[in-house]
């Protein structure tokens, strides 16, 4: 377990992690594309404006984690869980993804959000997105 670290603007592209519960640590700003993590616990942490592109999530649980603006851009999920997370304004664009789990987060502004097409999401959080759903799906919100 690695507990408070701060890893801000790191650049570990290519980063290989396993096995592994990450607490509370400051990750804004880190590039970590070509990442592989597998059987990996973020809780509490800071992934805002972070990069992930072309990443490969296995097993891998977000919970209560701040990741607005984060780039997901091509990445691979498998088994990923999103817990009580913002992702206002992440890019999903082009994301892969298989058995893929939202629940409790704000997904405000995100883009290439038809990339969650498959995913589960509780009735509840379906509604709260449901501007975002609907705009993916090209219809216009009218009052």
């Amino acid at each position: 377990m690695v507990v408070d670290p701060d890893w801000a603007n790191v650049r570990a592209p290519r980063v290989s992690l396993e096995r592994v519960v990450i607490r509370r640590a400051r990750l804004t700003g880190a590039e970590l594309s070509e990442a592989r993590l597998r059987d990996v616990v973020f809780d509490e942490c800071r992934i805002d404006l972070a990069g992930l592109r072309v990443a490969k999530l296995e097993r891998v649980v977000f919970r209560d984690c701040r990741m607005s603006e984060c780039e997901l851009y091509n990445a691979s999920l498998k088994d990923v869980l999103f817990e009580r997370c913002e992702l206002r304004e992440a890019t999903f664009s082009g994301m892969t993804i298989q058995r893929v789990e939202l629940r409790g987060c704000d997904l405000t502004g995100a883009r290439g959000a038809d990339a969650l097409r498959g995913a589960r999401m509780p009735w509840d959080d379906v509604i709260e997105n449901a501007a975002l759903f609907a705009a993916v799906a090209g219809i216009e919100i009218v009052d």
